[in-house]
């Protein structure tokens, strides 16, 4: 099987910030009670036929992936995000890449962390993306041959307006993929990736509660979507499965 190449994580890099036992918790491995890598990504034939159906016939699919990852798992990430939040360690996002980046914050609030892969729950959730990459291109023909990931968190009255997570023909982010890591989130916590009718921009087709467990995926240049403000801390994980070969720079 080909290996998938991951953009590593520049910013902030977990074992060379100095910014207390949060950081060093995660870059140590203290979120990990209860994880075992060997059992992880639980990715049946069955299961990936589903998300290839729902991604041909109407370019997204939201499924509960709660039991397949394990919940400590979940939990490990989790904390993971939590730490580095805790810690400053997550930076503002903004719009683009490279010298093209811009952070707008009348666009989108949120902030994240890109991750490498060198904790044991990133690692084996990494095995689980690689499952789904793989699984992908047999079965839909996409050629996607990396991902990368990041964390994200929106705070009270963060937002990220509607927009597509990439633009046609670029041949770069061809699946967009996010796993949210909130227990006990309840519908008047708002915070929900509100998805749009891909023939049509203005038509809600459907809204997706960011509660633990949760993924959504959807076809990047193909599905507006957005971000409505949460009322409580926000906690997600995003992947994007690309076409191209070599990392751009973040």
């Amino acid at each position: 099987m080909d290996q998938p190449v991951v953009i590593p994580l520049t910013a902030p890099r977990l074992n060379q910030i100095n910014s207390g036992q949060g950081i060093d918790a995660v870059a140590n491995g203290a979120c990990l009670a209860g994880v075992d890598a060997g059992v992880i990504g639980r990715v049946d034939s069955q299961w990936l036929e589903t998300i290839a159906d729902g991604l041909s016939e109407h370019g997204w699919i939201t499924l509960d992936v709660q039991e397949r990852l394990g919940r400590p798992l979940m939990a490990a990430l989790a904390s993971e995000v939590a730490l580095l939040d805790r810690s400053d360690a997550m930076k503002s996002a903004g719009i683009g890449r490279g010298s093209d980046l811009m952070r707008d914050r009348s666009v989108r609030r949120d902030k994240i962390a890109w991750l490498q892969g060198i904790t044991a729950p990133q690692a084996a959730l990494f095995e689980f993306f690689e499952e789904i990459r793989s699984g992908l291109n047999r079965r839909l023909f996409l050629g996607l041959k990396r991902f990368e990931s990041h964390y994200a968190t929106y705070q009270p009255g963060d937002f990220y307006k509607k927009h597509v997570d990439s633009f046609h023909g670029r041949a770069s982010r061809v699946v967009s993929l996010v796993l949210y890591l909130n227990d006990g989130w309840r519908a008047e916590d708002g915070g929900e990736l509100r998805v749009f009718n891909r023939e049509s921009d203005s038509e809600i087709c459907g809204l997706v509660r960011p509660e633990a467990g949760r993924l959504a995926l959807f076809l990047s240049e193909e599905i507006p979507h957005e971000v409505l403000p949460a009322n409580r801390t926000r906690y997600s994980l995003a992947c994007w499965f690309r076409q191209d070969e070599v990392p751009l720079p973040l």
